[in-house]
This record gives structure tokens, sequence and C-alpha cells, in this order.
């Protein structure tokens, strides 16, 4: 099963080498990595995507706890959240199929960051599933190049209690 592990780090030296270090010494895949400073400059965010059942991640979850520099860590899975990635894909564009193209990007609200006598270059942002079926679509034209970034997750927050739940609960 897919997993997206967030992880509060240090924002030092060596320790995105640590963290990754700890999935290819027990032979554990990273199907995607993020990584970018907080706030707070002397933090940063690690989000990992990986894949096992839940005595793998376990098992992950118990040795990123164990490495210095990691204040938190978070199985995203087991809460509600967010999630997004970007990509950016250049298709070949001879002059029959330019109009197809922008009407494939429009529907996947994708913007042309960059055209050229041959190519466009689309920018997509959304979950998973958004930017496959983009990419999807974008094939019988001709991919040139593609390139993902890894996929972010933020936890949603915690819904307001209505008048009524909060005159329950004060009961």
């Amino acid at each position: 099963m897919e997993r997206i592990i967030s992880v509060l780090v240090e924002n030092k030296f060596g320790v995105l080498a640590r963290v990754a270090g700890l999935f290819s010494a027990r032979g554990y895949n990273i199907e995607s990595l993020s990584v970018a400073p907080t706030l707070d400059p002397t933090t940063s965010m690690i989000t990992i995507v990986t894949a096992g059942d839940d005595r793998i991640i376990e098992q992950i979850m118990k040795q990123l706890n164990k490495v210095v520099e990691v204040l938190k860590v978070v199985d995203m899975t087991e809460t509600s959240y967010l999630d997004r990635e970007t990509a950016l894909i250049k298709v070949h564009t001879r002059p029959e199929h330019r109009d197809e193209a922008i009407r494939i990007a429009d529907i996947f609200r994708a913007k042309i960051v960059d055209s050229s006598s041959a190519t466009y270059t689309i920018e997509v942002t959304g979950d998973v599933d958004k930017v496959e079926a983009l990419i999807n679509m974008l094939k019988p034209l001709g991919i040139k190049e593609l390139i993902r970034t890894g996929r972010i997750a933020i936890p949603r927050e915690a819904k307001p209690l209505s008048r009524r739940d909060q005159q329950t609960a004060k009961a």
C-alpha cells in the first residue's frame, strides 16, 4: 500500500542523505521525495512517498524517529490530507496538433509556459490522478520530455464544531 510520510528535520548538511540511507539500507524503495525549508529556516520538511504493509511502515517510522536531526514523523496516510505534484511536459507540436495540445491543456487547467515552432512546454499542478490523466492525453501527440516533482502533502484542518455539536460536547 502506498504511504506518504512527512518528516520535519533540522535543516543541516547530511540529514537528507541519512534519511534516504535508512530506506536503501533496508531495501525499501522511495517512490517520490520532496524536500524544502519551512517557514523556520532552521527546519526542512521532507515528504516521502513509499509503499509497504503496516509492519514495514511501522519499521520505517521507528527508524526515522531514531535519527537525531528528525524532529517529527507523521504518516500522512493516517490523516486527512491534501497532496499535489507538478509536472513539466514538453510536447511535439506539429501544425495539425497545436490546437489539440492547447485544448487538452485547457481541459486540465494546465499552462503553456514555453513554446517554439516544434514544441509546447505544459505545466500542470494537481493530484497524481490529474497529472497522470494529462500525460495520457498528451501521449498521442508525442511527449518529447517529462519532468515531475515529488509529491508534497499537508494535513487538512479539522472542521470547527457546529454550535449544536459544541453544546453536545459541553453536556
